[in-house]
């Protein structure tokens, strides 16, 4: 019998195709997992409306599935409450510093309620280097290698980093 936590479990396996480390579960894209007469609905909510990655993911979750004997996948897109980087789980922001990208900071302080950022200055906040702790940092370009990441530029270890930004 088919069961939604043995679908939690499997789309664990499904990484973003931009940032491979983090499951599409960590980065709270997947929101929420129904099961009906052996169908299965996957609803997700992209990081942002342009993402180009969501395709790929999209095709990714039928993938995965497919490969476990799910037979019949339904993905329901939803965009409100829109995502927001508090939906990333704290062992996915422990891996983004692992793997060099500064992870955002929290947003809002109520869970359910989407602050909305205004554009920073390089002296709005620091943040601190993946790679050596320091936060004698500075933004350097507030666009990076996709529009979900910064650049940063460590003034004590001398590394630019990427900055998974806060929304």
């Amino acid at each position: 019998m088919l069961a939604a936590n043995d679908v939690w479990t499997w789309l664990e396996d499904v990484k973003d195709p931009e940032v491979p480390v983090l499951s599409v579960v960590e980065l709270g894209i997947v929101r929420d997992v129904r099961i009906d007469d052996g169908s299965v609905t996957v609803t997700i909510t992209p990081t942002y409306s342009g993402c180009p990655a969501m395709r790929e993911i999209e095709q990714e979750i039928v993938r995965a599935l497919g490969a476990r004997g799910v037979e019949s996948v339904r993905l329901e897109t939803v965009y409100a409450p829109a995502w927001t980087t508090d939906w990333m789980s704290d062992g996915a922001k422990q891996k983004l510093s692992a793997y060099g990208i500064a992870p955002p900071s929290r947003v809002a302080e109520e869970p359910n309620v989407v602050a909305i950022q205004s554009r920073r200055t390089k002296t709005d906040r620091s943040v601190a280097c993946p790679y050596c702790g320091s936060h004698e940092t500075e933004l350097r370009s507030q666009y990076g290698s996709t529009a979900c990441k910064a650049i940063q530029f460590c003034r004590s270890c001398q590394q630019p980093f990427e900055e998974f930004k806060p929304f």
